[in-house]
């Protein structure tokens, strides 16, 4: 059995990263024997979708995949056949990173079958799990309708690897060790500190469950 976290934020080693290595951290301690891997996708040098259609060509070499072959073709490859898949992003203008969307067409889109039911030629049932970090408490994030927008994905997920997913909500997250360094009024660092002491323990408590 093996794990794959995909780390949609351009930092290794902060919020977002952090819950991931938690869920596979988790996961180790309910299956001692299960490999998990972290893929930083801001380490490789890929686009999204190019709209070039020949993973729907009928009879073509490339039905049913992605027939670009750059830095990601590898990791969509594993992707496709690991047990479970965990997406982490930070959300940048109310959305995930761009590195994650384009990720996500590459990883989607060949293997929906444009027929009445949009049926899926995944190789295998995946459990999924999707990880969201903001910088925005989660009030906010309701108001805002955060979780409507991120549904849509998460619903593409689900038709497409047979499980509904598990989701996760990091809010009102600590952006930067030192706040003097930064232009940052509009937030207060004292009221930051205390989350990530208090509630981010928690956070990673809840991403240990969910792995």
């Amino acid at each position: 059995m093996n794990i794959i976290a995909i780390n949609g934020s351009p930092r290794k080693k902060f919020n977002t990263a952090t819950i991931l290595q938690h869920v596979l951290d988790g996961a180790r301690q309910a299956c001692p024997d299960i490999e998990c891997e972290m893929v930083n996708l801001y380490e490789h040098d890929y686009k999204g979708c190019i709209s070039c259609f020949e993973c729907k060509r009928l009879g073509g070499k490339n039905y049913g995949k992605c027939a670009v072959h750059d830095g990601i073709a590898d990791i969509l490859t594993r992707s496709l056949h690991a047990d479970c898949l965990v997406f982490g992003s930070p959300v940048y203008f109310s959305d995930v990173t761009g590195m994650m969307r384009c990720f996500w067409e590459r990883l989607y889109f060949p293997n929906f079958v444009y027929d009445k039911y949009y049926s899926s030629l995944a190789p295998k049932k995946i459990r999924t799990a999707f990880i969201y970090t903001m910088n925005i408490p989660e009030q906010l994030m309701d108001k805002t309708g955060y979780p409507q927008r991120f549904a849509q994905m998460e619903m593409f997920a689900g038709k497409l690897f047979g499980h509904k997913p598990f989701v996760q909500y990091v809010c009102d997250t600590y952006q930067f060790n030192d706040y003097s360094k930064y232009k940052m009024e509009v937030f207060s660092e004292t009221e930051k500190a205390k989350v990530r002491e208090t509630q981010f323990p928690l956070d990673c408590r809840k991403a240990e469950e969910i792995g």
